[in-house]
């Protein structure tokens, strides 16, 4: 047992089970500082990571640990959300300002420590303050374990495409002029694919994103829609794509010659070069769900080139032809029709008994303007918005969760309804409701206090107070099963009958359809405080948030661990 040849096994196995534990370790450093940009004929001075729009890409295998150092050299306050990471057990690194965290002042920094834990897909990560999201955003990739693979033919590579926003101003500015005016904010300037506004705006012919391809060779494109405040349709000319994943979790596949994604979502396609030789261009523009254009939108089109190898150089592009901006017909059918996939990498059943089902509409209001000040919203007053006819309101003293660990009162209150005060006819902009409290809702930090493993089940309802319009709703922490949409006021004597039990598609992201209705559902595994918003920032900014506090669960391996002793401080 103790020979020349045992000695070096053993030698060998530490070696390999160093070298493995040493892999499960990624490690990053952001520097968020100002940076130059020129776009647009404009030079702009904007915020971001480590020098690029959009900032660096992390490339992680699903159970390694991730640690980013955030040196906040800018001068904003500062917090990074991992957008749709479950931070199971993790909660503190989740990253909304005042919510799990205060945020990191200028001159500061602060260690963001997590485990990918049964995930694999395309996520991603950006600012969680203010409107820094803008620039301060990039792609968080994970992939399978080693020795595991995609549940879909290897693709031969692999591409990213960002979709972006972009302002000829500064974003921190723009979101302030709103709020202390009461109006909407001014639309951006372009879009960008990969930071990259394309030949379509001003002093961008060599600001286009170029794809090359190889004929018959099929491409996995992981697409993020980083757009702040627009929902986005995205085409490539005379192609089809497959779609195989949506916020990191695998789906049946399903063809389509458009992809229409909500801020936040992220839709992982199989492109396969199968037409001509040539150059084909992709494009993104808006899906702007308010009929009339009662809430403006940046109506552009950004747009990159698809170019074949052997393609002549002086080939024209084809141009697709993209849906019109309220094409909600074609919309609806590209997110009603993905399933998830039974069986697939993560896959769990749709858990079937609901502990607790709430009725949530979500829709804009308007605030009474404060005494002494000038607002130039409707009537005199300021835009507001709401969940069940309240108004979220960040804390500013002490974050959430530490008012949850510590077990602080007056940080929030768990007195959120579970329905609307009053029931009327939601999605019908003609109504008059007569009743002005449900424009003026109140302005306060509600959630709602849910059991540890509690099965909780979502109505989300859209009204037409003011406008009625496709609004993309964020639950951090957690994916869920969206088990079906639909459009007019939520019948529950025949819309239950459309709840799909089998193969739901699963996000993290929802966009609730425009005039219509959606019914989610996710257990709640995971103690902490954990926000859902909408991630349209300029209706976030404004009320249209609330939150979960899960309680701790009956083990250590259930429960809370203690803030890290570097957690910034208010």
């Amino acid at each position: 047992m103790g020979g020349p040849g045992f000695l070096f096994a053993c030698a060998l196995l530490l070696l390999l089970a160093s070298t493995a534990s040493a892999a499960t370790i990624v490690e990053h450093t952001f520097y968020v500082q100002n940076l130059t940009v020129s776009k647009l004929c404009n030079s702009q001075v904007i915020t971001a990571v480590n020098g690029s729009l959009p900032g660096p890409t992390i490339d992680i295998q699903e159970g390694d640990t991730l640690i980013v150092h955030v040196f906040n050299k800018s001068p904003y306050n500062l917090t990074i959300h991992w957008h749709g990471v479950f931070q199971k057990l993790s909660g503190w690194a989740d990253g909304p300002n005042m919510v799990t965290q205060c945020p990191i002042c200028p001159g500061s920094q602060y260690t963001y420590k997590f485990t990918i834990i049964e995930q694999e897909g395309t996520l991603w990560w950006h600012a969680h303050v203010s409107w820094l999201r803008a620039t301060i955003y990039g792609a968080l990739i994970i992939r399978p374990r080693a020795g595991q693979s995609y549940p879909f033919p290897k693709p031969y590579e692999e591409i990213l495409i960002i979709l972006g926003e972009w302002w000829n101003a500064n974003v921190v500015d723009v979101q302030n002029q709103a709020l202390a005016t009461g109006v909407l904010p001014n639309i951006s300037d372009a879009y960008t694919i990969n930071g990259c506004p394309g030949d379509l705006y001003p002093c961008s012919k060599n600001q286009m994103y170029k794809l090359k391809v190889e004929p018959g060779k099929t491409y996995l494109l992981r697409i993020i829609n980083a757009a702040l405040n627009n929902q986005l349709f995205y085409k490539i000319a005379n192609h089809k794509m497959t779609v195989v994943a949506t916020d990191a979790c695998y789906t049946k596949p399903y063809v389509t010659d458009v992809v229409v994604m909500s801020p936040g979502q992220t839709v992982d396609i199989l492109l396969t070069a199968d037409q001509q030789v040539g150059s084909y261009y992709m494009a993104a523009r808006a899906y702007a769900s308010v009929a009339g254009a009662v809430i403006p939108f940046d109506s552009t089109t950004t747009r990159g080139v698809v170019v074949y190898e052997g393609a002549p150089s002086s080939a024209t592009p084809v141009m697709p032809a993209l849906p019109a901006f309220n094409d909600t017909p074609t919309a609806h059918k590209f997110f009603t029709n993905i399933t998830g996939l039974v069986g697939g990498p993560h896959w769990i059943p749709v858990p079937l008994m609901v502990d607790l089902q709430m009725f949530i509409t979500i829709g804009l209001g308007l605030e009474v303007c404060p005494a002494n000040t000038t607002c130039e919203g409707p009537i005199g007053t300021k835009l507001s918005a709401s969940m069940n006819n309240e108004s979220f309101v960040f804390p500013i003293s002490l974050s959430m969760l530490q008012a949850f660990y510590f077990n602080v009162g007056g940080v929030y209150t768990t007195d959120f309804p579970a329905k609307p005060p009053i029931q009327f006819d939601y999605t019908n902009a003609s109504f008059n409701i007569n009743n002005p409290s449900l424009f003026f809702a109140p302005k306060a930090t509600k959630v709602t206090k849910l059991k540890f493993d509690s099965t909780v089940e979502l109505i989300f309802q859209n009204t037409a107070l003011l406008a009625v319009e496709n609004h993309p709703v964020h639950l951090h922490g957690f994916d869920f099963y969206v088990l079906a949409q639909g459009f007019g006021n939520y019948n529950p004597a025949t819309d239950r009958k459309k709840l799909n039990f089998i193969n739901p598609q699963i996000r993290n992201t929802i966009g609730v359809p425009v005039g219509g209705w959606a019914v989610i559902r996710f257990r709640a595994n995971n103690p902490g405080v954990w926000l859902m918003h909408c991630h349209l920032d300029m209706h976030l900014s404004t009320g249209l948030a609330t939150a979960f506090v899960i309680e701790n669960g009956p083990t250590p391996e259930t429960t809370l661990p203690p803030p890290p002793a570097d957690l910034p401080q208010c």
